[in-house]
């Protein structure tokens, strides 16, 4: 998935409902775009971090993505004129109560893959944590009908 297939973020700033697939799509967006700029959170974009971000992307939505992408997507200039808290506070009803939840816990994988989490990183998790809506349950991975 190329970071200009982005498209989802006009359609969901614009009001209309969204289709299972859609969903599926935005769901890849939030998770590329959130990871993409936890990376650079701490101002330092840590090789095994983007790595990890990869592996985390392919798990969750089959998709390869490359380390290009991942490096553009964190590019603080694509937000300037929807920061990315701005964008998930206004898309968080339309993702699953799964799938917010599924990127809160791989945000907590990325910060941890450099075995180093900052107080930056941590504030960021904070603000993406609020503006997903997510609840501490959720932040703890419990999810109805998720017992092995």
């Amino acid at each position: 998935m190329a970071i200009s297939d982005l498209k989802n973020v006009l359609q969901i700033f614009g009001g209309t409902d969204v289709t299972e697939d859609q969903q599926n799509e935005l769901f890849k967006e939030v998770l590329l775009m959130t990871l993409a700029r936890a990376a650079d959170a701490d101002i330092n974009i840590q090789t095994v971090e983007v790595e990890r971000i990869q592996e985390i992307l392919k798990e969750h939505t089959g998709e390869e993505f490359s380390s290009a992408d991942i490096r553009v997507a964190a590019r603080a200039e694509l937000y300037a004129e929807a920061t990315l808290r701005k964008y998930l506070g206004s898309v968080h009803k339309k993702m699953s109560d799964a799938h917010r939840a599924q990127t809160i816990q791989a945000l907590a994988d990325v910060f941890r893959s450099d075995m180093n989490v900052s107080v930056l990183e941590i504030e960021f998790f904070d603000r993406v944590a609020t503006a997903l809506h997510v609840t501490p349950s959720q932040i703890a991975g419990l999810v109805p009908g998720d017992v092995d």
